[in-house]
C-alpha cells in the first residue's frame, strides 16, 4: 500500500504564504479530486510536492510511503513514484517522447529494451498517433495532443501517485474520455494513487472521485463524496467563500446644513 501524506503544508513564494496548513492523504487505488476558485493554491499544492523551483516550504511535512520528499531533488521524486501531469505540458525541442521514456528507463533502472513496445501500446490505448513519438517532444502538438502525450507518459512509467494539474484543460470531449479513463485504469490495474486538481465535475465522469476537497485561500474548507462534485457545478463556491465585510457607513460631513433640504422639499 503506497500513501502520499500531506501534513499541515504551509508554503509560498516571493515572500507570501499561498498555503495554509494542508493536510490530505491520497492511498493506491484512491482518486481525490481538488476543487476551488481561481487564486486559492491549487496548482501551487501540485508544484510544491513535485518540488517546481521557486516556491519556499515554510511548514508541514510531505511523504510517501515514509520518505520526505520535500528533501528530495524533483528528479528523485520522480524516481520515488511521484508524477505531475502539468496544466501546460512544456515543448522540448530536439527531445522525442521515445527518447525521454527511453532515459527514465535507464535512469530508473528498467530495461530499455521493453520501453519501444510499451510506449506503442500506450499510445494505440489513447489515440495518441505514431507519427508523434518520434517528433520534438509537445513541440507544434495541439493542447488535447499534449495532455494525450502526458497520459501516455503516465501509462508508461506506471507511477505509485499521480498528480493531475487540470489534466481536462484543453481536451475535447473524446480526449478527455481516453485521457481520464486510461487514469482510472490504472488505479485498478496498477494501484495508482490519484491527485487530480479540476475544475469541472466533467473529468470525474470517467475518472472516478473517492474524495473531493474544497481548497479556498490555501486552506481546504470542507471534504466530501462524489456527490460534493456535483454541488459545486451546481452552487458554486459562495458556500465556502469568506464572507464580504460590511461597507463602512461614510463619515458625517462637518459642514452639511443640517437645514438643508429634507425629503419633502
Amino acid at each position: 500500500m503506497t500513501v502520499l501524506e500531506i501534513k499541515g503544508l504551509r508554503a509560498g513564494v516571493d515572500g507570501k504564504e499561498i498555503l495554509q496548513g494542508i493536510d490530505l492523504t491520497v492511498r493506491s487505488g484512491e482518486v481525490h479530486a481538488v476543487m476551488g476558485p481561481n487564486g486559492s493554491g491549487k496548482s501551487t499544492l501540485s508544484h510544491v510536492i513535485m518540488g517546481r523551483p521557486g516556491y519556499e516550504v515554510t511548514g508541514g511535512s510531505v511523504t510517501l510511503d515514509g520518505v520526505d520528499l520535500l528533501a528530495l531533488d524533483t528528479w528523485e521524486r520522480a524516481q520515488a513514484g511521484l508524477f505531475l501531469a502539468l496544466q501546460y505540458p512544456t515543448e522540448v525541442p530536439g527531445v522525442s517522447v521515445e527518447s525521454l521514456l527511453a532515459a527514465a528507463f535507464q535512469a530508473g533502472g528498467r530495461d530499455v529494451a521493453e520501453a519501444p513496445a510499451l510506449v506503442g501500446a500506450e499510445a494505440a490505448r489513447i489515440g495518441f498517433a505514431d507519427r508523434f513519438l518520434g517528433r520534438d517532444l509537445n513541440v507544434d502538438l495541439s493542447g488535447g495532443e499534449k495532455k494525450r502525450n502526458e497520459t501516455l507518459q503516465l501509462g508508461v512509467l506506471a507511477p505509485k501517485i499521480a498528480i493531475l494539474d487540470e489534466l481536462d484543460s484543453g481536451l475535447d470531449v473524446d480526449a478527455l474520455r481516453d485521457c481520464s479513463r486510461r487514469v482510472e485504469e490504472a488505479t485498478s490495474e496498477t494501484g495508482l494513487g490519484v491527485l487530480a486538481i479540476t475544475h469541472y465535475t466533467r473529468l470525474l465522469r470517467e475518472l472516478k472521485v473517492d474524495q473531493v476537497h474544497i481548497l479556498v485561500k490555501g486552506q481546504i474548507r470542507h471534504t466530501g463524496g462524489p456527490e460534493l462534485a456535483d454541488e459545486l457545478e451546481d452552487q458554486g463556491y459562495a458556500a465556502y467563500l469568506d464572507p464580504e465585510p460590511e461597507p463602512e457607513a461614510p463619515a458625517a460631513d462637518p459642514f452639511a446644513d443640517p437645514f438643508g433640504p429634507g425629503p419633502f422639499a
